[in-house]
């Protein structure tokens, strides 16, 4: 009976670390994961590596918001728009530390490294002393799912605005996210004309866009779209008709701007 507690209060602590992973047995790739959906402040993680010989010989640490504005975090905060600086005890803005972090995850092979408090922070990596557990739970997320098939462009962020507003006073934009030349991720939005207006995605899921439809609103219909775009790995597969509108995408009865937009965010990866 002592035995079983025993053997019961160890697999209590190893779940409370979180599940070890190995690279042994990971294949060569590249390999993506993010957060499951957008948190409190509007960034969502994302971790790329890329696996050789057992090695992690590539990694980034970036993110995508939900507000219509923003680019990927990474030049967001290359570009001094993100603000960490202000706030940080090293001085380092938010694309500085992920890189440090990034490389250390490169120098060490350490995919479960856990040497970080409750906050998420650590004192290990030098150059970082923001939180840095979001990565390495992403990092451990992404070399447990397959490898990125192999797409048409080139790897990287990749952004595109409307030129002008419509006569609703809306500017819609997209984000997309490319690995090993597939799209793995796309963040279709909208910005208004009109003051004190957030994004499309925030305006709609917050009941403000009130579009009413069958099949939901708009954010709920955009997010089926972009996750149909995202199983194709190229906007280009996904067939618009005449009338504007992808019929062959379930739940979605909107007009299918996002594909469009894609491939005009698409031009610079090519």
């Amino acid at each position: 009976m002592k035995r079983i507690f025993i053997l019961f209060f160890l697999a209590i602590a190893a779940f409370s670390l979180g599940a070890q992973v190995s690279l042994g047995s990971v294949k060569d790739g590249y390999y993506f994961a993010q957060d499951d959906a957008f948190p409190s402040d509007g960034w969502k993680n994302q971790a790329v590596l890329k696996v050789s010989g057992g090695k992690i010989i590539e990694a980034t640490w970036n993110g995508v918001s939900n507000a219509a504005y923003a680019k990927d975090k990474m030049t967001q905060a290359a570009a001094g728009q993100y603000g960490m600086i202000k706030a940080s005890k090293i001085k380092a803005e938010w694309d500085a530390q992920a890189k440090s972090t990034a490389a250390y995850l490169v120098s060490t092979q350490d995919v479960n490294f856990s040497k970080y408090g409750k906050d998420g922070k650590t004192d290990a990596i030098s150059g970082a002393s923001m939180s840095v557990s979001a990565f390495f739970t992403l990092v451990r997320k992404a070399i447990a799912g397959q490898p990125v098939a192999k797409g048409p462009y080139k790897d990287g962020w990749y952004y595109y605005e409307q030129p002008d507003f419509d006569k609703s006073g809306w500017k819609e934009t997209v984000l997309v996210t490319v690995v090993n030349g597939s799209v793995v991720d796309l963040v279709w939005n909208g910005v208004s004309n009109k003051a004190g207006s957030k994004s499309k995605i925030i305006e709609s899921a917050t009941g403000k866009y009130k579009m009413g439809a069958k099949n939901g609103e708009w954010y709920e219909q955009s997010a089926r779209l972009c996750e149909a775009i995202v199983a194709a790995g190229d906007p280009a597969k996904i067939v618009v008709k005449k009338d504007g509108k992808a019929d062959a995408v379930s739940g979605v009865s909107i007009y299918a701007n996002a594909v469009g937009l894609a491939l005009e965010a698409l031009k610079a990866a090519k």
